[in-house]
C-alpha cells in the first residue's frame, strides 16, 4: 500500500512539473531541439529584419524557397526575437527527434502507470478479479 502512495505521489509530481512549465520554457525546449537538429539562429536585429519578421506567423514553421532550395523558418517573438532557419535535412531531423522524444515520454508515462497498477490483488480475491460476475 505504501508503494502505491509513493508511486502516485511521484506521478503527481511529474504531472505538476509539466503543468508548471510556462510557455517560454516550452518554446525554449523546442528551440533547443531545433538547434540540435541543425537550425541556425538569426536575430531580428535590424529594422529590415524586424519588418520581415513580423510578416511570419509566430511559433510556426514556414516553408520558404530561396535559390531553388527549400528552407524552414521558425520565428520566435517571445524568447529571442529571432528566426531559426534550417534546410530540409535539419527539418527532417528535428521532426524525427521530436517524435523520438514524444515516444520516450509516452513510454516513461506507461512505465509509471504499469508500476502504479502492479499492486497486490490478494485482498481482492486474486488476479484477475477473484470474484465472479
Amino acid at each position: 500500500m505504501k508503494r502505491i502512495g509513493t508511486t502516485l505521489a511521484a506521478l503527481g509530481l511529474c504531472v505538476a512539473a509539466a503543468a508548471c512549465e510556462n510557455p517560454q520554457q516550452k518554446i525554449a525546449g523546442k528551440e533547443d531541439m531545433m538547434t540540435a537538429a541543425g537550425f541556425k539562429f538569426v536575430p531580428a536585429n535590424t529594422p529590415a529584419r524586424q519588418a520581415s519578421f513580423k510578416q511570419l506567423p509566430a511559433h510556426r514553421f514556414s516553408r520558404q524557397i530561396r535559390d531553388g532550395r527549400v528552407f524552414y523558418v521558425y520565428p520566435d517573438p517571445t524568447v529571442c526575437v529571432c528566426l531559426y532557419v534550417g534546410d530540409q535535412n535539419a527539418y527532417a531531423l528535428y521532426r524525427k527527434n521530436m517524435f523520438d522524444k514524444q515516444l520516450a515520454d509516452e513510454n516513461a508515462m506507461t512505465a509509471q502507470e504499469m508500476e502504479m497498477y502492479s499492486w497486490d490483488w490478494g485482498p481482492w480475491g486474486g488476479w484477475p478479479y477473484g470474484w465472479y460476475y
